[in-house]
């Protein structure tokens, strides 16, 4: 196992750069990549760096010369034979041959398409314009290198003994949230924590601790890399990105109001089973799930990743049996600011009348809060959103007012096609 405080004070950072591989992402960025690359090859899309949380000054703790290197690093990866092996005649959610040979071969010889940055006020703008295809690869790999470079740049003044007893700190708190739960029967959970990751081994330390910490109740993580490299199994299915672009795309009112459903049609001719998980908040769940056509109740299952998780769960469990779907055959994921509090305050509301699971992100891969002197290693939001397609804005509205995303003209015409009322705003957490 790494000695981290130790690489971290002989090294400070040089010998691990901060994304390794094209396959240091999330699986769903593949699944999806798949999609557009059969579906939409020729949309061009450009992502923009979001800094939610505006107290964090990013220019001013991260080195401009330092984060080119990391992303012009970045540029230069391509897939090992190994990782290409893996990808091509691995299983993954039972299924030999996921990923298309004629998607592996554009895959096998792809490089990461260039990127802008510049500097305003305190923060970056970081920019990727390109084929949707190409462009959306970067999404994971950016945020993970702005997450750790701050990491970096807090870590840097510090002494040997100090990083040791930092890292013990952590260690033993990401340890007592696996002994708690461990006291919750038949949880399922994923590491979903690879976009605000605290570091790469770090990721990886605590995914091997979930691992051994709480055996079979350890379904996999998101992060493919880490998933080959551990013998686990890599988890996600879809996000936002899907139905914001297609919904930028639209000609009209009507083709507006069924991209969502549009997206979920050309998923649904590619995957089954666990793979089709829909995601519905995306321009409002009860709007989203009143208007879906019958074949979408026959899906799997839900993911919940915005608004009170509660009265998300419950809807899309009347919802089915509206539909004359039987919940205890669904299942519902839980994937929005999750810690082990809250983990254990849904699961004890739901299981036994829907099987549930969480998707554990960035307050089990990144929650070093509280422990350096004003909290400069606390969690941040940050996001790499795509943010116009073939010139035209992107909007999410989410079930949180708080995640929304657009220019305000599009914002209130997309509430008004899709009908969104008064919202609740909620803390962002991450």
């Amino acid at each position: 196992m790494v000695d981290i405080a130790t690489r971290v004070w002989n090294h400070k950072w040089k010998i691990d750069p901060i994304v390794r591989s094209l396959i240091d992402t999330d699986f769903y960025k593949l699944l999806m990549c798949q999609s557009i690359f059969r579906n939409k090859p020729d949309t061009q899309v450009t992502f923009s760096l979001i800094n939610r949380s505006k107290d964090v000054p990013l220019a001013d703790l991260i080195d401009e010369a330092e984060l080119r290197e990391q992303l012009d690093y970045c540029r230069t990866l391509s897939l090992s034979r190994g990782e290409s092996t893996w990808l091509r005649g691995n299983t993954f959610y039972g299924k030999r041959q996921m990923f298309r040979p004629d998607f592996m071969e554009w895959f096998e010889k792809m490089r990461l398409p260039p990127y802008h940055l510049e500097r305003k006020g305190d923060q970056y703008e970081l920019t990727f314009e390109g084929k949707w295809h190409e462009v959306m690869l970067w999404e994971i790999p950016a945020l993970a290198i702005l997450m750790e470079l701050r990491g970096r740049a807090v870590l840097n003044p510090m002494g040997k003994f100090e990083l040791q007893v930092l890292y013990a700190r952590a260690m033993t708190r990401v340890w007592e949230k696996i002994e708690a739960l461990r006291e919750i029967p038949d949880v399922s959970i994923a590491d979903f924590g690879t976009r605000r990751r605290h570091s790469f081994l770090w990721q990886d330390w605590c995914v091997q601790a979930m691992h051994e910490g709480l055996g079979d109740k350890f379904t996999g993580t998101s992060n493919c890399k880490i998933a080959m490299k551990r013998e686990l199994e890599a988890i996600g299915t879809n996000a936002h990105e899907l139905p914001m672009v297609y919904a930028a795309l639209a000609e009209t009112d009507e083709e507006l109001f069924q991209a969502p459903y549009k997206v979920l049609e050309d998923w649904h001719e590619e995957h089954e089973g666990n793979l089709r998980i829909i995601l519905p908040d995306t321009y409002g769940t009860q709007g989203f799930l009143d208007s879906a056509p019958d074949w979408l109740a026959g899906w799997t299952g839900i993911r919940i990743d915005s608004g009170d998780p509660a009265t998300a769960a419950q809807n899309a469990i009347d919802w089915w049996k509206a539909r004359g779907e039987d919940p205890s055959k669904k299942r519902i994921i839980f994937s929005d600011g999750l810690d082990v509090a809250k983990i254990k305050e849904l699961h004890g509301q739901f299981a036994g009348k829907v099987p549930i699971s969480f998707g554990w992100g960035t307050l089990l891969t990144n929650d070093f809060r509280g422990l350096v002197p004003n909290d400069a290693l606390a969690p941040f939001s940050l996001v790499c959103k795509a943010v116009s397609a073939n010139g035209r804005p992107t909007v999410k509205l989410s079930d949180n007012p708080n995640k929304a995303m657009g220019p305000a003209d599009e914002i209130a015409r997309y509430k008004r096609v899709f009908d969104v009322g008064d919202q609740v705003a909620q803390k962002v957490i991450v």
